[in-house]
């Protein structure tokens, strides 16, 4: 029998945490299956509130039978919880009307005080979130609970005080009892591959004919690129214009390394939630310019920052390369000037 015990631990190319809760055969676990403790009698039937102010009970309405996807963000976050928010809003870009159909992602308030189901409606609305993806708020004693059913609250980090928590999220299919850990800096494609393949017990099998034997040899990222792809990529393009419909939620990065002051770039890479306490004026106009979505504060390091300043500005000179500068054509003058100069001293 598969118990609570027997869960098991591991690692996916480095950020995905893969915990497998229960079910080794693949037989589906169910809340009427007594050896399966991942059902009604395990998880709370939490009353939650979502952002058109429709109450949801979490066991019944939210992951009963479901395959889902949930994370616990607060509005007034300038950090995480927006990077969270916008890796998720690719994973649904990429699976598309799946998502509210055979796929459900949940973002769960920890500050239910603060988000209203209003303010979780306005937070929505700026990152531009489809149908199928709720925004949720309760009572924050059900929700601490509902947090440590779910393995996502830390002792000592989940103080209440600052509002530090666990940034993984957990996706999973209730009726099977698979149960997934992954990290917000996960690859998209990753995240949206075991929501909509593995967890659904692949029955949309692969239509690909690609021979593996023909791919090509992918260079190693450098560590620009790297913060890039995991930190600035799920809000930003970088002259990609036609990008799932993301490039309206920031502005594209091409040419941004030569458009700023470079004093100014690397400080609001660094601390633009400073920038915009400060209201520094070229700060508030990209804040108003892009729905006021403000910019988070990616904890990013002085060499964390040049490497990515570097990796962007590479990226413009190989996509954007800029004109040679025309040199005057002093010799031509010259040349046509010495027979006469010559002649002029004979």
């Amino acid at each position: 029998m598969i118990t609570k015990s027997t869960t098991t631990l591991s690692l996916f190319t480095g950020l995905l945490l893969m915990l497998t809760l229960s079910t080794i055969r693949g037989v589906a676990a169910s809340e009427s299956d007594p050896g399966t403790p991942w059902g009604r009698d395990y998880f709370p039937n939490t009353a939650l509130v979502n952002q058109d102010g429709k109450t949801l009970h979490f066991f019944d309405d939210m992951i009963k039978d479901k395959v889902v996807a949930i994370n616990f963000i607060f509005t007034s976050c300038t950090d995480s919880c927006p990077l969270e928010t916008a890796r998720l809003r690719q994973v649904q870009k990429i699976l598309g009307d799946r998502v509210g159909s055979d796929v459900f992602l949940y973002s769960i308030s920890i500050d239910p005080e603060t988000d209203t189901p209003e303010l979780l409606k306005q937070y929505a609305e700026k990152f531009q979130v489809g149908p199928g993806w709720q925004f949720l708020t309760g009572n924050k004693d059900d929700i601490t609970a509902l947090r440590k059913s779910l393995g996502l609250f830390i002792d000592g980090v989940d103080n209440g005080r600052n509002k530090d928590h666990n940034l993984s999220l957990i996706i999973g299919n209730q009726g099977t009892g698979r149960w997934m850990k992954a990290s917000p800096m996960e690859n998209p494609y990753i995240l949206a591959d075991r929501l909509s393949k593995s967890l659904q017990n692949w029955k949309q099998a692969s239509t690909s004919k690609q021979d593996y034997a023909n791919a090509p040899t992918l260079r190693p990222p450098s560590a620009g690129e790297q913060i890039y792809r995991t930190r600035c990529s799920s809000c930003h393009t970088l002259g990609d214009t036609a990008h799932g419909g993301l490039r309206n939620i920031a502005p594209d990065l091409i040419g941004v390394t030569r458009q700023r002051d470079p004093q100014w770039l690397a400080r609001w890479i660094k601390e633009p939630d400073l920038m915009l306490a400060e209201k520094d004026p070229l700060a508030m106009q990209l804040y108003e310019q892009y729905n006021r979505l403000a910019m988070p504060n990616l904890r990013l390091g002085e060499i964390e920052i040049n490497a990515l300043l570097t990796y962007l500005a590479e990226e413009t000179e190989r996509l954007q390369p800029a004109a040679p500068v025309v040199q005057e054509a002093h010799a031509e003058s010259h040349q046509h000037s010495g027979p006469e100069h010559q002649h002029q001293g004979g």
